[in-house]
């Protein structure tokens, strides 16, 4: 049966809108000098902007104030996001933590372990990243073979995960692992644990991309004891806490936003009177940037309402993804006056999102899996 999507308009309430004035103020106080904006959340990784934004209140923005947080609206987080992005401001130390391990923290996780990281990363000092693919399972999560045995006090993992975002900088890791040997329900079984990237047992290998970078990792686990206090809800739980928590990561304005800073370079190059053909393709890319951004505010409403969006979510990392894809592919075929000369901003970024473009449809699961969930969500499968 068809269930149909949710995506009602939306309208940012004022308090909100007026953060816009105070991000981009602080962004052009804060910005380190000599760096080169990229809207690309991954890219960036500035521990000083971090801490600094922590001292404004806008990590964690809409936590409990118990646990360091803000107790402000989505709508509000959603504006300091967009504005972070659109400026290219160097984001990635805290992104992870503040986007998806917090909250699933505070949905699964017990009042002690609240207190013992929330408080960390709302200040900007303390990054976590996702342990959730592997060399044999990437988006088929139900198929994951690192294990976690239970011992006394705790749990013995072994195993190995690979595409951990900054594992080589971050501090702890959120592991789905198997706690009970695959069954017919191969959903069931699996866990949620925290483990400490800087502990005994753990290995984090940089894994080099095209572009330069070592943001992914190779994380090996070879007898890493991780205590009962850090098993987030319930063993046998994981499976609903990472469905629940992709969710976070699937449905922010970083899924058609990673390309913005071409988009904005390009249109500055492209000067007050482009001619017919630059002008046809900015607006062809401003419209795909605006319906994009209607729908993630209102995967944020949503939020704000305590529903839980998991198909609009996917629906708008896969649509956002293509977009950013289809950024640098069509200014490649943009005249060669609008594409810039060596060495401008619109080249250099161009450039940087390109080398970068081919893992915007992996990361949160690949478009293929996208698709079943929305078919799936749908009634059609």
């Amino acid at each position: 049966m068809f269930q149909g999507l949710s995506f009602d308009p939306v309208r940012l309430p004022e308090a909100a809108e007026r953060l816009r004035a105070e991000v981009r103020a602080f962004v052009a106080e804060q910005m380190p000098v000599d760096y080169l904006p990229n809207s690309d959340f991954n890219e960036g990784h500035s521990p000083e902007f971090t801490r600094a934004l922590g001292r404004r209140g806008w990590i964690g923005m809409t936590w409990p104030a118990r646990y360091g947080g803000g107790e402000r609206t989505f709508f509000e987080r959603y504006v300091v996001t967009e504005e972070l992005l659109a400026a290219g401001a160097p984001v990635s130390a805290h992104w992870i933590a503040d986007r998806q391990s917090g909250p699933l923290l505070l949905r699964f996780g017990t009042a002690e372990q609240c207190a013992r990281y929330l408080p960390g990363i709302a200040r900007g000092e303390t990054y976590f990243s996702i342990g959730m693919s592997e060399p044999d399972s990437g988006s088929d999560l139900a198929s994951v073979s690192t294990r976690a045995e239970a011992v006394q006090g705790g749990w013995v993992v072994n195993g190995t995960k690979v595409w951990t975002t900054d594992a080589q900088r971050n501090h702890y890791m959120v592991t789905l692992v198997r706690t009970e040997p695959p069954g017919d329900n191969r959903h069931a079984g699996l866990s949620q644990l925290v483990v400490d990237l800087r502990g005994e047992g753990v290995t984090v290998r940089p894994i080099r991309n095209i572009a330069g970078g070592e943001d992914f990792n190779e994380v090996v686990f070879e007898d890493c004891f991780v205590g009962e206090e850090d098993v987030i809800g319930t063993p046998g739980n994981g499976w609903e806490q990472v469905t629940s928590e992709l969710s976070y990561e699937r449905s922010g304005p970083e899924r058609f936003l990673s390309a913005f800073r071409v988009f904005v370079e390009f249109v500055r190059a492209a000067g007050p009177e482009p001619d017919e053909s630059t002008a046809a393709l900015i607006g062809r890319l401003a419209s795909h940037i605006m319906t994009l951004r209607k729908m993630s505010m209102s995967v944020a409403g949503m939020l704000q309402d305590g529903k839980s969006p998991a198909v609009e979510a996917a629906l708008v990392k896969q649509l956002g993804n293509d977009f950013e894809k289809l950024v640098p592919e069509l200014l490649r075929l943009a005249p060669p006056a609008a594409a810039g000369a060596a060495g401008s901003a619109l080249r250099r970024s161009f450039e940087q999102t390109l080398l970068h473009s081919p893992s915007f449809t992996l990361r949160g699961g690949t478009r293929e899996i996208l698709r079943g969930v929305i078919a799936r969500g749908l009634g059609l499968r």
